[in-house]
């Protein structure tokens, strides 16, 4: 039992409106043309750079915050570029696919 059922129970002439029922897809504006992942190295260190994001520049930070919590990794945005540390390529295509970005791999 959720807590949308247990509210229902607590109030059942409660009636839900539109905005209840209409579920949010993303918070983040989605592109059509594809994110640019490239990996790089600068002195001596992998990183992972993505570029291309023609978005609001808060929802790319948005973006840059959620990779790098949920790589556990160290990151900045710079340039309008993300700047993750490591080579994570595949796992961060994998997640903005997940979240319906289009995503172009160049390099290696």
């Amino acid at each position: 039992m959720d807590l949308k059922d247990q509210l229902q129970n607590l109030f059942p002439d409660h009636q839900p409106s539109e905005e209840e029922k209409t579920t949010k897809k993303s918070d983040i504006w989605l592109q059509d043309e594809p994110i640019i992942c490239k990996y790089e190295k600068r002195k001596g260190k992998p990183i992972t750079i993505l570029e291309g994001y023609n978005g609001a520049e808060k929802d790319f930070k948005k973006l840059a915050k959620e990779l790098k919590t949920k790589l556990s990794v160290g990151g900045t945005f710079k340039n309008d570029s993300i700047i993750i540390q490591g080579d994570y390529r595949d796992k961060i295509m994998k997640i903005l696919q997940d979240k319906g970005f289009k995503v172009k791999r160049v390099g290696g």
